[in-house]
């Protein structure tokens, strides 16, 4: 994950616990990161990240929404890199916590899709969006790279439950596809990028991805501009150099003296400034100024002399 994406969920952590929003962005965190362990039909309930604030964050949220102290547990992995894990482990009330967020029925069977009260509830959309982010989401930095927000999940029904979120109450155009090991809904565009973060509270990484992505396609449209002038130029050198080929065949060939007058004075006058474009011959030519497809049909005129001499060497 790049430093753009850490600062977002960073920001997101940071954000105060509201008491009546606290049990969605807990649903999400539960629904699409935690584990379960039975023993005696009743759950151990863990949640493992590598993210301090992230750990601190469901900590709150738990103690907010429940009035629950959770363990939080940190080891060192041991794999090569040997990052800590941080292991928020909820002992007590499991079932019914687990049951009133819906993450299990009254059968204790696993519910993969949103609950009915989050789908229904634009305030519970954001902060349920928050929650799923922070679990399994992330997003492109938009100087260095294309612009790509996505969340992963498990369950094909909760990612279509999210596409639902993001669109019906937010329009964000949010798209589904199938990934090997699961399903992911994704952003492709930068303006509905900025209105997710914004949505799930993330206002100072939004403002920070707005400024980059100005600066960016403004970075673009000077190069195309760039790029524009520079075919352009070479388009009216190369147009240029065959007038000049063409006139300076006539003038071994006969002389320019033999040519009708306006094709005379014109061709006289592209020697003398080859560096001119079209447009600027039309305007300054002696005997002008003229239009510039009048100057334009005047040198097709001299390419067919021109080109006659040629056919009959």
């Amino acid at each position: 994950m790049g430093s753009y994406a850490s600062d977002v969920k960073k920001e997101l952590t940071s954000l105060p616990v509201h008491p009546e929003h606290a049990k969605a962005e807990l649903a999400a965190f539960l629904r699409m990161n935690g584990t379960l362990g039975v023993h005696d039909r009743h759950f151990n309930l863990d949640i493992v990240t590598e993210n301090p604030a992230i750990a601190r964050r469901i900590f709150s949220l738990i103690k907010t929404a429940y009035g629950i102290e959770p363990l939080l547990i940190v080891s060192k992995k041991m794999k090569l890199k040997k990052n800590y894990q941080y292991l928020v482990r909820l002992q007590k009330d499991v079932n019914y916590i687990l049951k009133d967020l819906q993450v299990i029925d009254d059968e204790l069977g696993l519910v993969t899709g949103i609950p009915r009260k989050i789908m229904d509830s634009e305030q519970r959309a954001m902060s349920y969006l928050r929650g799923a982010f922070l679990a399994s989401g992330s997003v492109n930095n938009p100087e260095t790279s294309r612009y790509h927000l996505e969340i992963y999940s498990l369950y094909e029904n909760h990612n279509n439950d999210l596409a639902e979120l993001m669109n019906k109450y937010f329009y964000l155009n949010a798209k589904k596809t199938k990934r090997r090991s699961g399903h992911i809904v994704y952003l492709k565009e930068a303006e509905k990028i900025g209105d997710f973060l914004h949505v799930v509270g993330a206002v100072n990484a939004m403002l920070a991805f707005e400024d980059l992505r100005i600066m960016r396609d403004m970075r673009n449209s000077v190069n195309r501009l760039v790029n524009c002038d520079t075919a352009n130029l070479k388009k009216t050198a190369n147009a240029a150099a065959k007038q000049v080929e063409d006139i300076q065949l006539l003038k071994e060939n006969g002389g320019l003296d033999n040519l009708p007058e306006k094709l005379s004075i014109l061709a006289r006058f592209r020697l003398e400034n080859p560096e001119l474009s079209l447009k600027e011959v039309a305007q300054r030519v002696p005997d002008g100024p003229i239009s510039k497809s009048g100057v334009n049909h005047r040198f097709h005129k001299i390419h067919e002399l021109a080109e006659k001499i040629r056919v009959k060497k």
